[in-house]
């Protein structure tokens, strides 16, 4: 008996085959790409990114282990989110998906609703206030900027909705998922609030809100044509990545907190009851009775890959960052006095700015590449600090467990680890929130039960700060946050100039 797990991510698809005690058997990857038509914008091609991805892994799977598709008990689903696509009652994209809080195209929404509504109201409401990681003003974008594609749609779905509904026919979103929905959630009565929701469209366009590990419905003939599994097959109703990785590397007791290295930084802390900071985002998190708080940095890896490929002509994408890092590892704690702000695509939490801008601070003629691009990576981390700080602010973290393709970036890690001064635990299993969706799958059907999570993928190592580095980072950070505070106004100015 086996579970499938397929996660879409911003520049791949990954799949991973589970078995019953736990081992993974077998990891499929398909590449695509975050398309950015312009500033501030990231979409996705949901039929060939998504639906593409997701057929291309299972088959992919299929054919590497010669299993019958029939020993495949359950089926779970996660995708980077929260998204805004509209579908035509087939669940078919009617325009490409607007992607999560890297998608800035809505900031005169957030502040139009903020002013409608209150932020007080919001913060009570949903839990969160509104950025550019809500759906509800990104609904509100496309009802105004694309009439007719908002006039056909039959629902406004998010990625893991999106992949079920085809499926299964089944248009479901977990309940982790649906608070990102802002301002149409009710994060206290744990559903759509209708009255909010007409205000900006139909609540008829909303998927149903369940628990993540429900069983939505079955795998149905069509879809079963295309993806290789067998017809019957149940599905559970999946949540987002973050989530899904999360429950990977076991963030399932109060105080465990996830540091997600991706194309973004994502954190999810459970905590045991729910938490409003306008800093960050609370929601319920997987299983009735818990709570997350959350956090990103909007750009992570992300930034690793414009600067290959805009400042560099190695045009090989693997070659190409194995020779960037060999050259950072030269340069030293501290890239020669030279600071980044990662905020090329506005920053979410703590800032929640859509206007914030990325910075190169300090150059000089004697600064290289390798300076260069290691001061992205320490950006990255000083942003983490400053996020993992607003969580001990609120419920100290007992363990820090760290998961995505960033923790196979050494320097990265180590940076993140020095600047933010706390020890980060990586589990022996990386492959994040495909593994996370089968597992999910598994406790759908009852193969798992969530403590067993701890048997399946134990820590195999820590990264402990380097006390030799505290001094440097300590100051640099000082100098990191007062930037930013100290040319806000111009990113303001700058960000409403013409293009």
């Amino acid at each position: 008996m086996y579970l499938l797990g397929v996660d879409i991510g911003s520049y791949s698809t990954k799949g991973v085959l589970l078995s019953e005690a736990g081992e993974v058997v077998a990891v499929a990857v398909q590449p695509h790409e975050m398309r950015v038509p312009g500033p501030g914008l990231a979409e996705h091609d949901a039929d060939q990114d998504w639906w593409g991805g997701f057929c291309s892994v299972t088959r992919q799977l299929l054919q590497k282990t010669a299993i019958d598709p029939t020993q495949i008990a359950s089926v779970g689903c996660s995708g980077i989110g929260p998204c805004m696509l509209p579908v035509d009652a087939a669940g078919r994209a009617l325009r490409p998906a607007v992607l999560y809080g890297v998608d800035t195209r809505s900031k005169d929404e957030i502040v139009e609703l903020t002013q409608r509504y209150g932020a007080e109201f919001i913060m009570r409401h949903s839990g969160m206030p509104l950025t550019t990681q809500a759906v509800g003003p990104k609904v509100l974008w496309l009802a105004r900027h694309e009439p007719e594609i908002f006039s056909k749609a039959a629902r406004i779905v998010g990625c893991p909705t999106y992949l079920v509904q085809r499926l299964t026919g089944a248009c479901v979103v977990d309940h982790y998922g649906a608070a990102n929905y802002a301002p149409f959630y009710d994060v206290e009565k744990l559903a759509w609030d209708r009255a909010q929701t007409s205000d900006i469209c139909s609540p008829d366009l909303l998927p149903e809100a369940r628990w993540t590990c429900e069983v939505a419905g079955q795998v149905h003939e069509a879809a079963a044509s295309q993806t290789g599994l067998s017809a019957g097959t149940p599905v559970i109703v999946g949540t987002v990545d973050a989530a899904a990785e999360a429950t990977s590397v076991g963030v399932l007791g109060h105080g465990d907190l996830m540091a997600m290295y991706g194309t973004s930084v994502f954190f999810i802390q459970v905590v045991p009851e729910l938490q409003r900071d306008v800093r960050r985002w609370s929601a319920p998190y997987l299983f009735p009775g818990t709570w997350a708080a959350m956090g990103a940095v909007s750009t992570g890896g992300a930034l690793t890959h414009w600067f290959r490929r805009e400042l560099t002509q190695l045009d090989d994408r693997e070659a190409g960052f194995a020779i960037l890092q060999a050259e950072a590892e030269r340069s030293p704690p501290g890239s020669n006095g030279l600071i980044a702000l990662p905020y090329f695509s506005g920053e979410r939490t703590p800032l929640n700015d859509p206007l914030a801008r990325g910075m190169f601070f300090g150059l000089d003629l004697t600064h290289t590449r390798a300076d260069m691009y290691r001061s992205l990576l320490e950006g990255v981390a000083h942003a983490s600090r400053h996020n993992l700080d607003m969580f001990d602010q609120g419920f100290p973290a007992s363990a820090i467990y760290a998961v995505g393709g960033g923790v196979n970036n050494a320097l990265w890690m180590q940076a993140s680890v020095d600047i933010a001064g706390k020890p980060q635990r990586i589990r022996q299993q990386t492959v994040g929130a495909a593994m996370g969706s089968a597992f999910l799958a598994g406790i759908g059907v009852g193969v798992f039960q969530s403590g067993d999570i701890e048997r399946i993928n134990p820590v195999a190592r820590e990264i402990v700060p380097r006390a030799s580095c505290r001094a440097r980072y300590d100051k640099d950070h000082r100098i990191f946050l007062q930037l930013y505070e100290s040319t806000r106004h111009l990113m303001a100015e700058l960000g409403g100039a013409p293009r």
